[in-house]
């Protein structure tokens, strides 16, 4: 299990009027392939932030990366909306998305499912996209990658995701065309 850390700020009103789009997912569903995919059809209406994340970014993912005593440092500089722990690595969406959605903005960023109940607290208005695969999809995937700090592809793979865990909003079965799941998100995204 994941542990969860939050922002003080959770304990006022929720944050609005602006739109957060939680994307969500097993490892190898293509979260990050179909957020690519739906950001190069928004405007700068949308922000899609960067995570920083304890561990280098990769071809798989576009993060901003710490060391943990860095991260511990921005942590305690106030740096983050929210941050969680998870597969032993630390994860933190940067503050400045809570003064986008203030402004109005849609904020689209892949998040874990740990950290939904404290997302759906923040804020106003959430809609969590789940996007998945059938399992030898997401095996083939994170077979293809081969990213050391994955840790064990039988783990990844026998951890599950359900409805119950998620309460997703809208679901992607990411199989088939990249294009047209990235297609789907951005709907989703318009709707906001």
């Amino acid at each position: 299990m994941s542990d969860l850390f939050t922002s003080a700020e959770q304990a006022a009103a929720p944050i609005g009027p602006g739109h957060f789009i939680a994307v969500v997912g097993p490892s190898g569903a293509g979260k990050d392939t179909l957020i690519a995919l739906a950001r190069a059809g928004c405007g700068p209406e949308v922000l899609f932030p960067r995570r920083v994340v304890t561990r280098a970014a990769s071809a798989y993912e576009d993060n901003d990366t710490l060391t943990p005593q860095a991260f511990d440092e921005a942590l305690a500089r106030g740096a983050f909306a929210l941050n969680w722990g998870a597969h032993g690595l630390r994860y933190g969406l940067p503050v400045a998305i809570n003064d986008a959605i203030r402004a109005g903005r849609s904020v689209v960023i892949n998040v874990s499912r740990a950290v939904l109940p404290a997302i759906r607290k923040t804020y106003a208005h959430v809609t969590v996209v789940l996007i998945t695969a059938p399992p030898d999809v997401l095996a083939a995937r994170l077979a293809a990658r081969k990213r050391p700090s994955d840790g064990s592809l039988d783990e990844r793979l026998h951890r599950t995701v359900s409805d119950a865990d998620v309460a997703a909003d809208v679901t992607i079965s990411n199989v088939g065309p990249a294009e047209q799941h990235g297609r789907e998100l951005l709907e989703v995204i318009r709707r906001g």
